[in-house]
């Protein structure tokens, strides 16, 4: 497989983490490659090693050892400032605790991470209205994530995960806390960012979710198989 072709590619990705005295092991050996535009979905018991991964993916944290490369990017070794320009351009997170900012409108979370890419005025104002629009949610600009359904607020994660539009989306369970019919409506904007040719990494149980993916891969303490 050339590396041109790759989204994703993990060698001997370990994660380590010390509480107290206590090693914990997250990952342990994960070898992983993700074709561009794939669609994959991660399945694993709590504690498995689901999040830690995709963190290390979106170089929200890194490797205790082992190769990560994103897009051609190794992220194993660099420091704070280079992974923040990183994220901004190439990585959208949707979060199982939607991480929305409290003190800022609907629309103001949307347009946040446009603002820390750079952007042009023109864009700050015009894209978070059309992605507000894409979501179902332009009756909601102004109300403030407290006053927002948890449906609402996942889909308000939605719309700020394609701020920049990126090209690998990064999904932590975005339907476990939501009723059937909100879940269905996540489902199906799944699927058109499917269509758009997004690179989606997303963590979850629904079967749904695993109907739309290309590959199931399923992790266990820590370890991988497909």
């Amino acid at each position: 497989m050339a590396a041109r072709d790759l989204a994703v590619q993990a060698v001997s990705l370990c994660k380590e983490y010390q509480i107290g005295d206590v090693a914990i092991q997250a990952l342990k050996d994960v070898n992983l490659e993700v074709l561009r535009n794939e669609f994959i979905c991660l399945e694993g018991p709590s504690g498995s090693g689901k999040t830690t991964l995709l963190s290390l993916i979106g170089g929200l944290d890194v490797p205790t050892s082992g190769k990560i490369r994103v897009f051609g990017t190794s992220l194993s070794n660099c420091d704070e400032d280079y992974l923040a320009v990183f994220r901004c351009v190439y990585v959208g997170f949707v979060f199982q605790s939607y991480n929305l900012i409290s003190t800022l409108t609907t629309l103001e979370n949307i347009a946040f991470p446009i603002e820390l890419a750079g952007f042009k005025d023109e864009r700050i104002n015009e894209r978070p209205t059309k992605l507000l629009e894409m979501v179902g949610l332009s009756h909601r600009a102004n109300n403030f994530p407290s006053q927002l359904s948890g449906g609402e607020q996942q889909r308000v994660a939605f719309a700020r995960a394609l701020a920049n539009n990126p090209p690998l989306i990064l999904i932590d369970e975005p339907t476990a806390n939501l009723d059937a019919k909100t879940a269905n409506e996540i489902i199906t904007l799944l699927g058109k960012l499917k269509e758009e040719g997004k690179t989606i990494i997303v963590a979850s149980h629904d079967e749904k979710i695993k109907q739309l993916g290309d590959r199931l891969l399923k992790l266990h303490d820590g370890s991988l198989a497909e």
